[in-house]
């Protein structure tokens, strides 16, 4: 009888592709679950301000008017105030509608404005003015007051609600603060399929901040410097960031260094030398034009910082899915003598992850240099954590030979997804920390048990008198 046609055999046949469903895209799942928990609990009124809400009343005001009214536009003094105004003067005045007069100050000048238009004898059919400026008292009763201007409508913005978590700015906020951590994670998501891991990320990104921002202050002409210039001095910062993770990698693989010791060593070296070089200070003396990568947007309104992440997971997804260097990547973690005896030869794969890793630890650091507008020898404090986390958030096994360069993309913004949250609904930092370690554990846990056997495990812990049996 073939064993594969019992009914236990055709039942683990039947499984298998679920199970390698939940272990490629379970962690997407967690993603959605955390998402729709943060949209319910974060559910808030909102009041529109700015051009959303001049386009809200301009729809008001003329959906069910037979003829375009006369409008009084009122705005306070708030930040977002002067959008609101000059956009609702310009959707009334292109749907036909005549604008009285506009106002943009305090109480007093809203008076006078209302005091000109009665002494003009201008009839006005509302006043539009924002969910602030609607309590001003002036702006109650004025068909009373001024009798001669009619019984004009107050109209402000109506409030609606919405979860806070998934207003665009805060989407677009969470993954533009992962962003540096994600460019970390792909590359340490590289080495640990290998079967290693590199300690040092984080003190490159100082060091990669640190020589960015001295380069331009001191070469380029500082605050002076042209975009040429900023080009070259962010590619210098990455080299050098890349040949510290080549040194890295050929410690591990000729000099048969731990990755943990050699690494342990480079961060202690890297964050020595960005003191060094900063002089123990900040770098300030750096243009505008550099914040264009850390806080521009260039395509679809997603920040720059957005669009490089995305570019280089695509990037690093095709590199290990569909060349040979990737498959010789998955094959020197798995098995290293069996990928020896293949003719890989181990030492070009271990350097080329360690400076693949380097070298997005640079970027790294040009990217938080550009965000803040400076150069510090304290950046990226953490950050190698923070990145090793998402990689086995992710799914990417410690123990090598195993993982998906998209799966830590997702586990960088499940520890994204659960730090926002916390922040919103207000949990505490340290709290947060006791959370983050929590979630951490939980997914080396499970990848501890996808790696016995867990479904075997369990059985022979529920039936040991069988697994003594089996094993006389």
């Amino acid at each position: 009888m073939n064993p594969s046609s019992t009914p236990s055999a055709r039942h683990e046949t039947r499984a298998r592709p679920l199970t390698r469903l939940v272990a490629d895209y379970g962690m997407l799942g967690v993603l959605l679950l955390l998402g729709a928990y943060y949209a319910v609990v974060t559910l808030r009124d909102h009041h529109p301000a700015g051009a959303d809400a001049a386009r809200q009343i301009a729809t008001e005001l003329l959906r069910d008017a037979l003829s375009p009214p006369s409008v009084l536009i009122v705005a306070g003094t708030g930040t977002e105030d002067p959008a609101f105004a000059s956009t609702l003067e310009a959707e009334l005045q292109r749907r036909g509608a005549r604008v009285a007069a506009r106002v943009i100050g305090e109480p007093r000048d809203a008076r006078l404005a209302l005091e000109k238009l009665a002494t003009e004898g201008s009839p006005l059919g509302a006043i539009a003015t924002t969910t602030e400026c609607a309590a001003w008292p002036v702006l109650s009763n004025v068909g009373r007051r001024f009798p001669v201007l009619g019984e004009p409508k107050l109209v402000s913005p109506h409030p609606y609600r919405w979860p806070t978590f998934l207003t665009r700015d805060n989407l677009l906020n969470i993954a533009n603060q992962i962003a540096v951590v994600a460019i970390l994670a792909v590359g340490m998501t590289v080495v640990i399929i290998t079967g290693g891991i590199d300690l040092s990320v984080g003190s490159l990104i100082a060091l990669s901040a640190v020589v960015v921002t001295v380069l331009i202050r001191d070469v380029a002409g500082g605050i002076a410097a042209s975009g040429a210039m900023l080009w070259a001095c962010s590619a210098a910062g990455v080299a050098l960031c890349l040949l510290v993770g080549t040194a890295s990698g050929a410690l591990v693989a000729w000099c048969k260094v731990p990755p943990f010791i050699a690494t342990l060593a480079v961060m202690q070296v890297a964050s020595g030398l960005a003191f060094i070089v900063a002089q123990g200070g900040s770098i300030y003396e750096v243009p505008d034009t550099f914040t264009a990568l850390g806080r521009g947007t260039l395509m679809f309104g997603l920040p720059n910082a957005v669009l490089l992440m995305l570019v280089l997971y695509a990037g690093t997804h095709a590199l290990m899915s569909r060349t040979v260097l990737g498959r010789r990547i998955y094959a020197v973690g798995g098995n290293p003598e069996a990928a020896r005896l293949s003719g890989v030869n181990l030492s070009v794969i271990l350097i080329f992850a360690y400076g693949f890793c380097g070298a997005m630890a640079g970027l790294g650091g040009v990217l938080q240099a550009s965000q803040l507008k400076s150069g510090a020898p304290n950046y990226g404090v953490m950050y190698e954590l923070y990145a090793i986390a998402a990689v086995v958030v992710g799914g990417t096994s410690l123990s090598g030979g195993e993982g998906r360069v998209l799966g830590t993309l997702i586990g960088a913004f499940i520890i994204a997804v659960i730090q926002n949250g916390m922040n919103l609904t207000g949990v505490q930092s340290y709290q947060q920390k006791v959370v983050l370690g929590l979630v951490i554990l939980g997914a080396v846990l499970l990848d501890l048990l996808k790696k016995r056997d867990w479904k075997r495990l369990f059985q022979r812990r529920a039936n040991p008198s069988a697994q003594s049996s089996s094993e006389k």
